[in-house]
């Protein structure tokens, strides 16, 4: 099929991320304060959105401490720039099995199983514009990890994100994940039309070339946003080849370290980097505003008193 390009594109950067960057890079934010510091100086570069996940600010462990979800945001919020809040609600499907010869019981370290509702707390907590739907479960990377979204677990939280007033970015790491996220725009869990992030490179998902990718791009239904990146290297690769193929961006450290060979990123730098890039291709880069227009996005204001140091 012909490409059609994107004219106007949006660039969500995503952040910090629950890998285990935390001691590859200094540049990787752990604290509430420096997570929404590196967000607000991504917007500052020109991204509309920010991905924001949350770590323990001592070890730089993934967290998903309400408390630090609402420092995160309030920062966020109360700052002087502008930028869509985008939290993640893909923690809390963790399961780590033991060795083949004996799987059971599932590994203490590892294993963070929890439920619909306290995946979602941050979600109905901090009330962000966007949050996002992991759409399936599949191997992730390490031998013996799963990430796990069954369809039940989905639906509900699907429903409570809705009925919340955040709009979902369902996070496809496979075709078969947008086959999901179809059935739920369906049955009404999702209002359509949705958000999507294509996920390319994640192991074991759909492998970064770009035949898998148009397949990711041709089950997208006509009239859905979508958004894809590439990990590491490919990063600023699959700018380019998300635009052409009709799409938005993402950068940031959670998929990616480095802006050139040796050379440590920073959010900011690579969200530069991305801009460049889209507008050298003729595109226009679009702000946050347009971005609520587009999807029907609803800006909320500040809660809490800016009264820390």
């Amino acid at each position: 099929m012909p490409l059609t390009m994107n004219r106007e594109v949006f660039i969500t950067c995503a952040v910090t991320g629950s890998g285990g960057t935390q001691d590859r890079s200094s540049h990787v934010p752990r604290s509430p304060r420096q997570i929404a510091e590196s967000a607000i100086a991504a917007a500052r570069a020109g991204a509309a959105v920010v991905h924001c996940h949350v770590r323990d600010p001592e070890t730089g462990a993934p967290s998903r401490k309400l408390s630090f979800y609402r420092e995160v945001t309030d920062r966020i919020r109360e700052a002087e720039v502008d930028v869509v809040l985008n939290l993640t609600a893909g923690m809390g499907g963790d399961m780590v099995f033991g060795p083949a010869s004996q799987p059971l019981p599932l590994r203490a370290a590892g294993t963070d199983m929890a439920g619909a509702e306290e995946r979602v707390a941050h979600v109905l907590e901090c009330r962000p514009e966007i949050c996002t739907l992991d759409c399936g479960t599949m191997n992730f990377a390490e031998a013996d990890y799963v990430m796990t979204n069954t369809p039940g677990m989905l639906r509900a939280m699907g429903r409570m994100m809705t009925e919340a007033g955040a709009k979902p970015e369902i996070e496809a790491f496979d075709t078969g994940h947008l086959w999901f996220a179809k059935e739920l725009v369906k049955e009404g869990v999702l209002a359509g039309p949705a958000l999507v992030q294509l996920c390319m490179g994640v192991p074991w998902g759909a492998p970064d070339d770009l035949n898998t990718f148009m397949a990711m791009v041709n089950n997208v239904p006509p009239g859905w946003t979508f958004s894809a990146f590439g990990l590491g290297r490919h990063q600023m690769a699959y700018v380019a080849a998300s635009v052409l193929a009709g799409g938005n961006v993402r950068v940031g450290l959670e998929d990616n370290l480095w802006l050139d060979k040796g050379v440590l990123a920073r959010n900011e730098d690579l969200v530069t980097r991305a801009k460049t890039i889209i507008e050298a291709m003729g595109a226009r880069v679009i702000g946050p505003a347009e971005v609520r227009e587009r999807l029907g996005l609803i800006k909320r204001a500040p809660e809490g008193a800016a009264s820390r140091a």
